[in-house]
């Protein structure tokens, strides 16, 4: 159960296989809405820079704290007195925030694996109307999206609880072929760009009643979208117990980060040059739209199968980790008792059974939207639920800092404070420009205060 199974590399291909998911796939069309090329370059520099900080606050609470394993949230008790009602509440109520963000944003990912899959199976955006009852009609391709994505949570689930490490080797696997994939787009897309693409560089977005949104508010508006590309950065954290080395939590982590940040910026950039805008904002499938400009259709098949194998190692990475949470919560007292239940591999069997059940849920959405208006709606959702996390985590640096605890010398307090503070301000920004939806915010909080309703039987195992 508590073996020490996972190495630097399959650790850091959790990392990246878990950032560089539906997000590379989607995200240069979600950002061509909300901003000019100038807009979609600052967004990604400053949101790299504020993550780089959160990675920072990660690998260094995760030597400095090694038993606290599990993922971010587990940090929220220790910011009260140990014991206390406030530490126990705090720590439940963001691992339950956590937990449901991450299994939002794994149905982020198997719908955008559907979205792929419809270039070889045209059928999945057929409009044609199946049946209709009363206002509701469902179309062809809506239900057999829901069909696809349905299946692939389920065989995924399976293959998990054969055992954790295995399915690690295959995320490696598959996190490979898209590194690959991903450098060889790159490479075709620099020879396709053109620059009149992305003129004017620096232009004017409007919101719904049409009032003009200059560059600074375009970054605001992408703040939300850009961190969910880099949400995962905490996986080598949650997997912390398992990992061979303490110090290979925090070069994973660092590692994989720095390597999704290259390439995103290097994608985005290109694909706003491969395609007009009113192409790519009307694009399902942007990547694969873009190849298609330059190799034809074969390219973009090619991609595409690329694609499918990076979303299925993506998925399978996110049901691990989505699974873990509420597991690793739990042993910490910080989650219901029942989430300890394992099987003989040590998988933690009901965390995965409940998990993959609410997720299903949220496979309905497929059922009434388009995959891009499913996608936009669970990122904004899954990140808000992340950020609540990230921010007690970099408010837990610096109360060791402000303490002086596990510190021998002022120079590593100074620099740790600093990051601290970055990570602090980055974490409230994004959340200051993610609630400006209030229909979806509200929709997050509710999921969010749901977990009151399970507090008391949590109380009540700590007290027994």
């Amino acid at each position: 159960m508590n073996e020490k199974k996972l190495g630097l590399w399959i650790l850091t291909a959790l990392v990246v296989g878990n950032m560089v998911g539906s997000g590379i796939f989607m995200l240069p069309r979600t950002l061509s809405e909300v901003a000019s090329p100038a807009g979609v370059l600052t967004a990604w520099l400053v949101t790299g820079v504020g993550v780089l900080m959160i990675a920072l606050v990660f690998g260094n609470l995760a030597l400095r704290k090694p038993d606290l394993t599990g993922g971010p949230q587990i940090y929220a008790k220790e910011l009260f007195k140990t014991g206390s009602n406030s530490s126990v509440l705090s720590g439940f109520m963001s691992s339950w925030g956590y937990w449901i963000g991450n299994l939002v944003g794994n149905i982020a990912i198997i719908t955008t694996f559907a979205g792929y899959l419809s270039t070889f199976f045209p059928v999945l955006v057929n409009q044609a109307e199946l049946f209709t009852i009363g206002s509701f009609t469902l179309k062809v391709g809506n239900a057999l999206t829901f069909l696809v994505c349905t299946l692939l949570l389920w065989f995924v689930h399976f293959i998990i609880l054969n055992g954790l490490e295995n399915a690690g080797k295959i995320n490696l696997v598959a996190t490979a072929t898209k590194v690959i994939g991903f450098l060889l787009f790159i490479v075709i897309g620099l020879f396709a760009f053109q620059k009149a693409n992305i003129l004017p560089f620096v232009a004017p977005r409007y919101d719904e009643i049409g009032h003009s949104i200059g560059l600074l508010g375009q970054v605001n508006n992408a703040a939300v979208a850009t961190l969910w590309a880099f949400v995962g950065v905490e996986s080598a954290i949650v997997f912390a117990s398992r990992a061979k080395k303490s110090i290979d939590v925090k070069r994973a982590t660092i590692l994989g980060l720095l390597m999704a940040l290259a390439i995103y910026v290097g994608i985005s950039t290109l694909v706003l040059g491969m395609l007009n805008h009113d192409a790519l904002v009307a694009s399902d499938k942007p990547l694969i739209d873009a190849i298609s400009t330059v190799l034809g259709p074969i390219g973009g098949k090619i991609l595409a199968a690329i694609g499918l194998i990076s979303l299925f190692g993506s998925t399978i990475g996110w049901v691990m980790l989505s699974a873990e949470i509420p597991y690793q919560a739990a042993k910490q007292g910080l989650f219901l008792p029942s989430f300890l239940k394992v099987n003989k591999k040590g998988i933690p069997v009901f965390s995965m059974i409940i998990t993959n059940g609410l997720g299903q849920l949220f496979i309905f959405s497929t059922i009434s939207n388009t995959i891009a208006a499913a996608f936009d709606f669970m990122i904004i959702v899954a990140t808000l639920s992340y950020l609540v996390p990230y921010f007690i985590s970099s408010a837990f640096q610096l109360k060791l800092v402000y303490t002086g605890e596990t510190y021998m010398n002022q120079r590593s307090r100074i620099t740790d404070g600093i990051i601290g503070i970055l990570a602090t301000v980055y974490s409230i920004w994004v959340i200051y420009a993610g609630t400006a939806d209030l229909k979806t915010f509200t929709f997050g909080v509710l999921l969010l205060v749901s977990g009151i309703l399970f507090y008391k039987r949590v109380k009540n195992a700590e007290i027994n």
